[in-house]
């Protein structure tokens, strides 16, 4: 198909709701659909908003569909609510209980009650393998036949649907595990096998053996999602392509995603960063605070420099949303997150304090907050907002569904009561704790990587982030806020912007000084083998990839790692001075000075390949502006006064390029609201993208 007739569809499924935006690749005119998400069928909330696009589109819109690229929390959510399959661990004999063991650190010291996140693995189903590697990758124990027999009966006997193989050094030396999971394949063709070399090939035993424990878990429930999935779009349109989004900010094959499923993990927040630097990058803007907020969570990311970090070592499903160490590790790229704070969904309540908290749960798609009036009736920040003035109750998704204020006023009531305080004033609390704790969690994460808020543009996305993202930027004492058209449903378009994208990793700790040169060379090369085969299910030659080289380093004897990145060569004579150059000015960056007489150690090396990364420029097409420009005036409640007051309301996209405004304002759209409650100076970019210099920080 002729590039100019491409249409391309992204879908990201979210806790409350599933959003999707088509693109025309010739152009860039897209569409947008959103649609509560169906958490019994994920699936069929995306069929729904794919068909609801391709009607937008217009007549033909289904033959020029060329690929369909998909975002998930199904991976996420699998972990979280523990609703994976029945999963057995291989693991070397001696190291069965290294699930439990974990580091044996307390993530809260002073916690009594200090709980540990459950392995994913009973006891009763890690097998032990009768064989060993040493610390150098030889072997010290062989594997026979009987033994692997041995494996596949006991496997057999314990009637699971998945199993995580994790040997010992297997980093190093993958011929034991291919081993037993070719066996265990060929044996039980119906039972799925997830190898630790084949989605972290590194050091630290417990963490390696945690991410294939928790990909085994979700990987039979994946596998049948993206077949249904596959199905569902066929029937819809014949042929199409899936790609899946992956957590490190690129796009690969559905059946790349289906064999390594925990790549998946962070994949929606991941297209959140992405559509916040497609914006700023259209801007000339480099150092970003990039902000998501949806339904159930809101995620930040700290740009520096233009590119999106990724971090190798995540954890999920913690105990307390918060604190690091409370969750199960994984070993994974992605992009350098943080969860700082509730969704537009998260319920607010009383602790066992007296005092008002809101979540970690959440309201959801189902029932929703108690303004949906589908059934819930716990208070939600959504309902907050809503008795502020800062949603209208009759456009919420452009009038498709009507906020019952009334409901969510009788909830603020009883939650009142148990408080002691007025209803309007619980209603401002909830709205002014959410924004204090994403700006303190913000502040941190940005001291943490040496930064100065004030120094960054504030870019919102997401369903619930244009209507916080004033306060939170104000807190942050950040003097510039960018929102993109279609901000609501941002990581589709984060998404419809990522390049594909591949992954791998090596572990083999040594000196700088003893490593063998020749060695690497040939690993490297068979790591970008591999990469380069998933490239291509993804539509990716290896010739048109980028290829990057990554080192994970530190001085001998240190705890903490420093990696660096340079362009992908062949390493020569004079390798081990080229990267002894770039971990030194990498440390030097980060601490200030070097440490003499100390020896660099390399511990990992990672081979990035993707496709170039394009900025799109996205818009609404011709007649796409809604008529009417002439403002309505509605009571919102203003911050800095401590009262309600009457403010202009507008429709975002009756607003041309060029508009300039004076907040206090609203910019009302189908996806978001973008709420102005201070003074500050509102532009409506070339790309119409919105613009707010804060005049107010007190």
């Amino acid at each position: 198909m002729p590039v100019t007739q491409r249409l391309r569809i992204a879908v990201d499924i979210g806790g409350t709701f599933t959003d999707g935006v088509a693109a025309r690749e010739a152009d860039g005119r897209i569409w947008v659909g959103k649609t509560l998400t169906t958490p019994e069928d994920p699936g069929q909330a995306v069929s729904a908003v794919i068909g609801e696009l391709l009607r937008q589109a217009g007549d033909g819109a289904a033959q020029m569909l060329d690929e369909v690229v998909h975002g998930t929390t199904l991976v996420t959510n699998t972990l979280i609510e523990r609703k994976g399959a029945t999963t057995a661990l291989v693991t070397t004999e001696g190291m069965r209980d290294a699930l439990d063991i974990g580091r044996e650190l307390r993530y809260d010291l002073y916690d009594l009650e200090l709980a540990l996140p459950r392995p994913l693995i009973a006891p009763g189903r890690r097998i032990e393998a009768r064989e060993r590697l040493a610390a150098s990758g030889e072997t010290v124990t062989a594997l026979t036949d009987a033994e692997l027999q041995r494996i596949v009966d006991e496997v057999r006997a314990l009637d699971v649907r998945s199993v995580a193989v994790s040997l010992l050094h297997s980093y190093l030396n993958d011929d034991h595990e291919r081993r037993v999971g070719a066996a265990l394949q060929a044996a039980l063709p119906d039972v799925e096998v997830s190898l630790s070399s084949d989605l972290a090939r590194e050091v630290k035993e417990f963490e390696r053996t945690s991410t294939a424990a928790a990909s085994a878990y979700v990987k039979p429930v994946v596998a049948d999602y993206l077949r249904q999935l596959e199905a569902r779009i066929e029937a819809l349109t014949p042929g199409i392509a899936l790609r899946i989004m992956v957590s490190s900010g690129g796009f690969t094959s559905a059946g790349a995603a289906a064999h390594t499923p925990i790549f998946l993990l962070e994949s929606g927040p991941a297209a959140g960063v992405l559509s916040a630097l497609n914006t700023a990058r259209a801007q000339g803007v480099r150092k970003v605070l990039a902000f998501d907020m949806g339904g159930t969570t809101a995620k930040a990311c700290v740009v520096a420099d233009g590119e999106a970090p990724v971090a190798y070592n995540f954890e999920c499903a913690r105990v307390h949303r918060f604190k690091r160490g409370s969750g199960l590790p994984i070993l994974i790229p992605s992009i350098d997150l943080i969860e700082i704070g509730a969704g537009g969904g998260s319920i607010a309540h009383v602790n066992r304090m007296g005092l008002l908290n809101i979540g970690p749960e959440s309201a959801g798609s189902v029932p929703g907050p108690a303004c949906y009036g589908l059934g819930g009736t716990e208070i939600t920040v959504t309902d907050a907002d809503l008795v502020l003035g800062y949603l209208n109750p009759d456009n919420f998704l452009g009038g498709e569904m009507r906020l019952r204020k009334e409901q969510a006023m009788q909830g603020l009531e009883r939650l009142a009561g148990q408080l002691g305080m007025a209803p309007l004033e619980v209603a401002w609390g909830i709205h002014d704790m959410v924004n204090e704790n994403m700006a303190n969690a913000a502040r941190i994460h940005i001291a943490e990587k040496g930064h100065d808020p004030r120094d960054f543009t504030f870019v919102a996305t997401g369903g619930a982030g244009p209507v916080h993202a004033i306060e939170v930027a104000r807190k942050l004492r950040m003097p510039r806020l960018l929102a993109s058209i279609a901000a609501g449903a941002g990581s589709c378009l984060g998404m419809l912007a990522a390049p594909a994208r591949a992954d791998r990793s090596w572990s083999q700790p040594a000196l700088l000084d003893d490593i063998a040169w020749d060695e690497v060379s040939e690993r490297l090369r068979g790591l970008r083998q591999e990469a380069a085969t998933e490239l291509a299910t993804a539509g990716v030659p290896e010739a048109v990839a980028q290829w990057s080289v990554g080192v994970e380093m530190r001085y001998y004897g240190q705890g903490d790692n420093v990696s660096v990145s340079m362009p992908w060569s062949e390493f020569g004579n004079d390798a081990a001075q080229v990267v002894r150059h770039a971990f030194e000015d990498r440390y030097r960056a980060l601490y200030g000075h070097l440490v003499p007489g100390a020896r660099p150690q390399v511990l990992t090396w990672r081979l990035t390949g993707k496709s170039a990364a394009v900025s799109r420029d996205f818009n609404w097409g011709e007649g796409a502006a809604v008529a009417g420009g002439m403002p309505v005036r509605r009571e919102i409640y203003l911050p800095l006064k401590g009262e309600f007051g009457a403010v202009d309301v507008y429709e975002r996209y009756a607003l041309p390029a060029g508009t300039r405004l004076q907040g206090p304002l609203v910019l009302e759209e189908r996806e978001s609201t973008l709420v102005v409650p201070i003074a500050a100076d509102v532009e409506i970019l070339p790309d119409l993208t919105v613009s707010v210099t804060l005049k107010e920080f007190e």
